[in-house]
């Protein structure tokens, strides 16, 4: 008689081997268009992994790349610490753009109706034009912008939000770079606000969970997080999930604004913006680790070591999980087990959180370089 656990090693096997038989290339699969895919920051696309990629190319910049790229329709859109934000070519990474800014570029870009928009320490959001980069528009706020924008469409218009450290969250015509409203929080604004169901979710330094109203500005409801958000909120099913500095991950009901459950390991603060399934939340920790639990009660299901913190937001591609860390390595993990799948040695932090699209996995570094991997 076959062992049980045998039986099931030999099934698993014998499924991965035949995805790897039948993989013939990427799909068309979704863009990327955005910080961790959409606007409500959950951080999963249905585009889907080779089992072995390799890389296919990299680009120099000069200066460390902590923004992560947006990919859409061939193209990847990437700032870099040397104040210019820049479009490659997904295929071979040539250059096909670059344009400046007055401040390094560490936000995310935002693409939307043929148009690119980033903010930059200098300030500023940015609009330029997807196809030259020429500059449509500058909006500028009191003091540097280091999350990406988000975008909400009301009454046929698309509206631009983004955080400052001027503790404001701006909302911005898209087409003109026109203020439409302003809301003033108590500290500076690190990440980008997550978008869904007319409200905007996100945090800050003064240690709140905001919740506004998209269409007026007007707070909903203002939640005590116990430490201040560093990182980006994603929503899912009316919850927000997000982690602090006071060594905390939470799942906070919008409706009730209570707490239905809280992780907590070790003592070690969250910066990383977690991918939100149906079932499960994967999110990263300073304390090396990245972890996946289960979403409706915070259980833990696995945790997957690393050597260096980890600060890059994951992303989640069919099967396989995708997350950086400071220990100089872009890692794939197994979202059923978190065993490693593979790994590469980049050799500088990646900060940067990863964009899958096309079969293709695009993520920056601090050696300067963006990155491509994808099918041989």
């Amino acid at each position: 008689m076959v062992e049980y656990g045998a039986l099931v090693s030999f099934l698993k096997k014998t499924a991965a081997w035949l995805l790897a038989a039948l993989w013939i290339g990427p799909a068309a699969g979704a863009d990327w268009p955005m910080f961790h895919a959409s606007p409500d920051l959950a951080g999963v696309t249905t585009d889907h992994l080779p089992p072995k990629p390799v890389q296919l190319w990299s680009f120099k910049t000069g200066g460390p790349v902590k923004s992560s790229p947006a990919v859409v329709g061939g193209r990847v859109y990437v700032g870099s610490d040397d104040n210019k934000l820049r479009a490659l070519d997904l295929a071979d990474g040539h250059l096909v753009w670059e344009q400046a800014t007055g401040g390094e570029v560490d936000s995310a870009p935002l693409f939307l109706d043929g148009r690119v928009f980033a903010g930059s320490a200098d300030g500023s959001l940015y609009a330029l034009n997807a196809t030259n980069g020429s500059r449509l528009w500058k909006y500028e706020t009191g003091d540097k912008i280091p999350g990406a924008p988000n975008y909400v469409r009301l009454d046929g218009t698309n509206r631009l939000l983004v955080g400052s450290y001027d503790f404001k969250l701006h909302c911005v015509d898209a087409a003109t770079g026109a203020k439409v409203w302003i809301y003033e929080t108590g500290n500076y604004i690190n990440g980008a606000p997550a978008v869904a169901d007319g409200q905007a979710a996100f945090g800050g330094c003064d240690g709140i969970l905001h919740v506004i109203s998209l269409r007026e500005g007007k707070s909903v409801a203002e939640i005590e997080a116990g430490g201040y958000i560093a990182g980006s909120v994603a929503l899912a099913g009316g919850r927000a999930f997000f982690g602090h500095y006071e060594n905390a991950f939470l799942c906070v009901d919008l409706q009730t604004r209570t707490n239905v459950w809280r992780f907590h390991d070790r003592s070690y603060p969250y910066f990383s913006t977690p991918a939100v399934t149906t079932d499960r939340v994967i999110f990263g920790c300073q304390d090396k680790i990245l972890r996946c639990v289960k979403r409706p009660t915070g259980e833990l299901v696995w945790a997957f070591p690393t050597r260096g913190k980890v600060d890059s937001s994951p992303a989640v591609a069919g099967a396989t999980v995708v997350v950086g860390s400071s220990d100089g390595r872009l890692y794939g993990v197994d979202l059923e087990t978190g065993k490693e799948l593979w790994r590469f040695d980049l050799g500088q932090p990646v900060e940067s959180s990863p964009a899958v699209a096309a079969g293709r996995i695009v993520v920056g570094c601090d050696d300067g370089s963006v990155y491509c991997f994808g099918a041989p």
